[in-house]
């Protein structure tokens, strides 16, 4: 091969690797947690359910076609799924952003809207957030983008909400997570007139129901997780909708590490600051149901799985609905540990 061929055929792979939809490659993690977890559904076991989750996801990550670096995984610094770890079993490198399972306790506790989620990104495309537990979150579709202030008061943001929509406040639909320490923000939101949705758990699907007109959903405000947050700025920078965050600093403990790690306690966080690469992938498959997505359903030796995959490079968006194993033998099926 000559010089020139060798160039081009350089390029050509450096073109294929930009162009591969990372999403429809997690969606192979995703659909395994899921497919793992939903047996765990109503058993009251949160670690079991957890364990289930990270196992089945870290043997799928395993296997993909890419040399991961996860940036934001599950809080166990010693798991396969740990922040700094490297999985996958080819040579492009891109950046992870992994809950297995969001809404542990929803399916303990056999509860809808739980779902299983990876991100991925070119390296430095997903930023590490700030070290805190908790951040205070508003997100909102695309007809909404460019008109919240996370500094600003929650009235005049559900007005400029409005105003963006061409509603009344009246007419929004508010989600937050029933949480004590929302009760005087969510006096302050029926004060509005806004309509609230309550849910015990699970704001990245919030997050993702507040970007997909026809939700039901048009506001996710409040304090949440922080691994949560970037998970849902990376869903909403595929789904064109915006998330602003500050970090929710609980003690000077928190606020000394904070400034170590190079951010201000009291300065606001945009979408592109949490995630700002340009070739965001992100797969999410349901658990328990609910929301945008279906549960997973299990039949004599088949299952079924609801899944969205999506891409901010292209704007696509894709609902799959997969049946696994429904083309092999009972005794086949059965003997495949994760269907994939």
């Amino acid at each position: 091969m000559t010089s020139v061929s060798r160039v081009a055929a350089s390029r050509s792979r450096a073109g294929q690797a930009r162009d591969r939809n990372h999403a429809l490659e997690l969606l192979r993690a995703t659909e395994a947690a899921a497919l793992s977890v939903g047996r765990w559904l109503g058993r009251g076991d949160k670690t079991g359910t957890r364990e289930a989750a990270q196992l089945a996801m870290a043997e799928a990550l395993g296997s993909m076609p890419f040399d991961g670096h996860i940036v934001l995984g599950p809080d166990e610094p010693s798991g396969a799924l740990a922040a700094g770890r490297r999985i996958g079993s080819g040579r492009e490198r891109v950046d992870l952003a992994i809950v297995p399972v969001d809404g542990v306790s929803l399916v303990s506790r056999g509860l809808t809207q739980a779902l299983s989620i990876a991100a991925a990104a070119e390296p430095g495309g997903i930023s590490a957030p700030p070290p805190v537990a908790y951040m205070h979150k508003i997100a909102v579709g695309p007809a909404a983008r460019g008109s919240v202030d996370i500094s600003d008061t929650p009235e005049n943001n559900l007005r400029r909400v409005a105003f963006a929509m061409d509603v009344h406040v009246r007419d929004l639909t508010v989600c937050m997570l029933d949480r004590p320490r929302h009760l005087a923000l969510l006096e302050r939101v029926r004060e509005m007139g806004a309509r609230v949705a309550l849910i015990s758990d699970g704001d990245i699907g919030a997050a993702m129901m507040a970007a997909v007109p026809g939700s039901g959903v048009d506001v996710m405000l409040g304090a949440g997780g922080t691994r949560e947050a970037v998970l849902a700025a990376c869903a909403l920078r595929c789904l064109g909708g915006e998330l602003q965050c500050r970090p929710w600093v609980r003690h000077e403990e928190e606020a000394v590490a904070v400034r170590a790690a190079g951010f201000d306690p009291e300065a606001p966080m945009s979408m592109d600051a949490l995630v700002p690469g340009s070739g965001v992938a992100v797969a999410v498959t349901g658990v328990t149901g609910g929301g945008l997505l279906r549960g997973v359903l299990y039949h004599n030796w088949w299952a079924e799985t609801h899944s969205m995959v999506m891409r901010a490079r292209s704007g696509t968006l894709r609902e799959i609905s997969t049946k696994h194993h429904v083309a092999l033998r009972p005794e086949d099926a059965r003997g495949l540990r994760n269907p994939r």
